[in-house]
């Protein structure tokens, strides 16, 4: 049997009016049905090379990906006789409203559809893909809102921690969410979330897990950096949980990895966290898993083999709950 993969985007673009128009683009084959800009992989090629090659070559456009995005779907069909097992990839990327397609010899239009008609028009797989999408463009303009308004605290009287929002980094529809203490100088400067030392163990400890960073959502109870690297006070986490929570709720994970006493004790009420790491902790309808901050390896090497056991255990954990995307 013969299999072939494919990559390519699902194209959207909004207007500026209330509400919104959402429109996706699909061109059009000579039969009327309808495509998205996708085409063969080939040999040497990522499926991100592809889809942006294939984009430029069949509409004309030259794509910038929508981070952490990615689905996709797989098929059988027959070509001269022969099965075929299709594998499609598809990433997102977002068009100004009234931009030019330039379609190709292999197509015969284009056409944007809202996401109703588009559902209408499509085939299972691509229904479920678009939807997919749709919905996490959804949680994009959600958790847009909530960063403005979380953004502005600092405009707050008395305010002490930095002005700069280090809000988080991953998949808006990640199984796994991972929560720390607070950002750092580093974290600060560049306004990702956990990329010093801490955030190289974390890496190490992920993949112990079956997992990888780019999969996971990563972020801090508190996401503003305290100067000198203090704890942040009972009132600044008071301020900023309340924007953790809305945020754990456009992404619904499966489970939250909470790094360390100020994040397991805040959203877990463990805050012994020496003697309650590696537990799983069931509350309003999340499972969270507590375990040491990554900082407490970088300082003593000898609670890297319990951070490491811990995320042995996340693994068979995670293993019963994951499902296939």
């Amino acid at each position: 049997m013969k299999r072939e993969f494919s990559a390519g985007f699902i194209v959207y673009s909004e207007d500026a009016g209330k509400p919104k128009r959402r429109m996706f683009l699909f061109l059009v084959r000579e039969n009327g049905a309808l495509d998205m800009p996708k085409g063969l992989i080939e040999k040497g090629e990522s499926a991100l090379v592809a889809a942006l090659r294939e984009s430029k070559e069949e509409a004309g456009l030259s794509l910038e990906r929508v981070p952490s995005f990615k689905t996709g779907y797989s098929f059988f069909k027959r070509e001269n006789g022969e099965l075929v097992h299709k594998h499609v990839t598809l990433f997102l990327a977002r068009v100004p409203a009234g931009t030019g397609i330039r379609i190709s010899w292999e197509h015969k239009g284009y056409k944007w559809l809202d996401f109703n008609d588009a559902l209408k028009k499509l085939y299972k797989d691509e229904v479920e893909a678009i939807t997919m999408a749709n919905d996490y463009i959804d949680r994009i303009d959600e958790m847009d809102a909530i960063n403005r308004e979380y953004s502005r605290l600092p405009e707050r009287k008395g305010w002490s921690l930095s002005k700069r929002l280090v809000s988080g980094e991953g998949p808006l529809n990640s199984e796994v969410m991972v929560i720390g203490q607070a950002p750092g100088r580093f974290e600060d400067q560049s306004g990702r979330p956990f990329i010093g030392a801490s955030g190289k163990l974390l890496d190490r400890l992920l993949r112990l897990a079956g997992l990888k960073r780019e999969d996971v959502y990563i972020t801090s109870v508190v996401q503003f950096f305290p100067p000198k690297n203090r704890k942040p006070s009972d009132e600044e986490i008071r301020m900023c949980v309340p924007f953790l929570k809305r945020q754990i709720d456009v992404i619904r994970p499966k489970v939250v990895v909470l790094l360390g006493a100020v994040s397991a004790g805040t959203l877990a009420g463990k805050g012994k966290v020496m003697s309650e790491h590696g537990t799983f902790v069931e509350k309003e309808g999340i499972t969270y898993f507590v375990t040491l901050h990554p900082a407490a390896g970088v300082r003593l090497k000898k609670n890297v083999p319990v951070l490491e056991n811990d995320f042995r255990l996340l693994k068979k954990r995670l293993q019963g709950k994951r499902t296939v995307q």
